[in-house]
């Protein structure tokens, strides 16, 4: 069924909608509560945002699946995010990867860990830790208040003895049994309310056992809790802000400017606010139409839901979201409207950082796009080709003397790095250091792919560019006539970085500031190093087998064997013939023969 028949035959009701590319990749999840009008607005306007734009023209079919209710879809838009990743809902890319304190209760004695990864692993996840927090602070006041183990076993197989942190008071020793799970598990529980927020009790158990050192002459163990106690005292001064009423609670708010929008979530703990977070979104009508799913996707991550989250309007399905979110905190968690008093404050702080950082992301945006997008429409100006040059292809040639030849080719789409569209090539074909010969298989090799299976090698580039003079332009141009391929190519030259195009003499020269040059010369550099970085690791394995080719006895396995055991074959080189044969685990026949081949005997 064709795009447009499609979309005339989308139904009215609620449900979810997922784009896909050429490829029959999904690039893009929404939800509607009216499918027909929703879908068909990306192709009834035009687009104001880039990214939207980018999105709409790589839409070559849709499906759809209709719901009963709208929280259904809600859940339903929020799996197919998490099952399919699409490139266009990159919704909750924070500025920031902040630490957190993850504790895995499934072990019989956790521990307190710092990571900067939130999984759907079951673990408890605190944080995340910024605006001067120190989470590995906080994470050694947890574990000196409460003796917390900080070794690494997993406790599966018990040590014989005690580590040294037990003979300092430092940690209860679960390993020799010291402690019963039961109580282990009871500080576990004290030291997450003091991840919570709650210092009272903390400071008190240092405070105590300060003392009690002292008192025993243990003065060196003294000491240790003294600057605890000081890193707690400074700990509670770098928090932004101090509430009277001593909650926990996220406030989420945002702004948009009617086709970009930020959202951005304040988090306090014990009625000290932490920090915030900031999310970027795409295509935004209303901040209340996108609230519900950016909550569902936000505490999906396995985060801490407080006790309340703050927001600054009714949301769609809040009650379902509220028992949601409570299942998976396991404790009550209620959604809240605020109007008034210090949460509505909490609430515009939310809304000022969400335009700040907006504002500066937009910048940042527009930087970009004039070096990418920008600059692709100046090269189409500047050196006349037929279309703006959105799929680029660079070529390098890379060898010593004639010697391990390889090619390299990177990619580059709206002006950025391709990555999982690079190649590389062995030149198969050509004897000596011939480049022109070389760029010409290796050109040739890439061409005969575009009716393959390998969708990155199928699209067809709007511009080839060559590292090299005229020579190597002629080389390539000749494939492309070969093969009866309308493709620009244009060559780019170290010495002034000037510019061949194909049957003119004179090359073109660009102004070294000018975008469409820096362009060019990121995409050859590119290929440069790539090319490099190929040829140099082949060259390595090149001569690290060659010495070991060819000998009697020494199959593949046993070559391997030999170079696990003793690193290279330059220590094997540096081997008597008796240390080779007792040492090496070959039979004494093999052994003679590397022995003899690497001393040339």
């Amino acid at each position: 069924m064709e795009l447009k028949e499609k979309l005339l035959s989308l139904p009215t009701g609620s449900g979810c909608y997922i784009m896909k590319d050429k490829q029959g990749n999904v690039i893009y999840v929404g939800k509607a509560k009216n499918l027909k009008r929703r879908v068909n607005s990306y192709f009834n306007r035009t687009q104001k945002n880039i990214k939207t734009e980018n999105l709409v023209k790589n839409i070559y079919d849709f499906d759809y699946i209709v719901t009963n209710t709208e929280f259904d879809c809600l859940m339903l838009e929020n799996n197919l995010i998490k099952k399919y990743k699409p490139h266009y809902n990159i919704l909750l890319k924070d500025d920031k990867n902040f630490p957190y304190i993850k504790i895995n209760l499934k072990e019989d004695y956790p521990k307190l860990e710092i990571t900067r990864k939130v999984l759907n692993d079951q673990a408890k996840y605190f944080g995340p830790y910024f605006a001067g927090v120190s989470a590995y602070q906080i994470l050694d006041i947890a574990n000196f208040a409460y003796s917390l183990r900080t070794c690494s076993s997993g406790l599966k197989k018990l040590p014989a003895r005690e580590c040294i942190n037990y003979a300092m008071g430092l940690c209860s020793a679960p390993c020799i049994g010291k402690i019963s799970k039961q109580e282990y598990r009871q500080n576990i529980d004290r030291a997450m309310e003091f991840l919570k927020g709650e210092t009272k009790e903390v400071e008190s158990i240092l405070t105590s056992k300060m003392e009690k050192a002292s008192e025993n002459l243990n003065f060196e163990l003294a000491i240790k809790l003294r600057e605890q106690l000081r890193s707690l005292d400074r700990l509670k001064q770098k928090y932004l802000t101090q509430f009277t009423n001593h909650e926990n609670i996220d406030v989420i708010n945002g702004y948009t400017d009617g086709v970009n929008a930020c959202i951005s979530v304040l988090i306090l703990r014990n009625g000290k606010m932490l920090g915030c977070e900031n999310f970027n979104l795409i295509q935004v009508q209303s901040l209340a139409e996108v609230m519900p799913q950016f909550i569902m996707q936000y505490y999906s991550l396995n985060r801490v839901c407080p006790k309340k989250v703050i927001l600054a309007e009714n949301i769609d399905n809040a009650e379902q979201i509220e028992k949601w979110l409570s299942e998976r905190n396991d404790g009550k968690v209620e959604i809240v409207v605020a109007q008034k008093g210090d949460k509505k404050k909490l609430l515009d702080v939310a809304t000022n950082n969400a335009k700040e950082y907006l504002q500066k992301s937009l910048s940042k945006e527009q930087n970009r796009q004039k070096r990418t997008i920008l600059a692709c429409e100046r090269l189409k100006e500047l050196l006349k080709l037929k279309s703006v040059p959105y799929r680029m292809e660079c070529y390098d040639i890379s060898h010593i003397s004639g010697t391990n030849k390889v090619a390299s080719m990177v990619v580059f789409k709206n002006g950025e790095p391709e990555k999982s569209s690079y190649r590389k090539f062995i030149i198969k074909s050509v004897e000596g250091n011939d480049d022109f010969a070389s760029l010409h298989e290796t050109l040739t090799r890439r061409i005969s792919e575009l009716s393959g299976k390998d969708p990155s090698f199928s699209e067809k580039p709007n511009l080839i560019v060559i590292d090299g003079g005229k020579g190597q332009l002629s080389s390539t141009v000749s494939v492309l006539e070969q093969n009866n391929l309308d493709i620009d190519i244009v060559s780019l030259a170290k010495r002034i970085e000037e510019v061949y195009v194909p049957y003119q003499s004179d090359p073109i020269i660009l102004k070294r500031s000018d975008l469409a040059l820096q362009l060019l010369q990121r995409i050859r550099d590119e290929a440069h190093r790539f090319a490099i970085t190929f040829h140099r690791n082949r060259r390595a394995k090149t001569m690290i087998v060659s010495e070991l080719d060819s000998i009697k006895g020494l199959g593949e396995v046993r070559k391997k064997n030999l170079l696990k055991k003793f690193g290279s074959v330059e220590n094997i080189k540096t081997l008597s013939l008796e240390e080779l044969i007792s040492k090496s685990g070959l039979p004494q026949n093999v052994a003679v023969n590397v022995y003899n081949k690497l001393n040339n005997k």
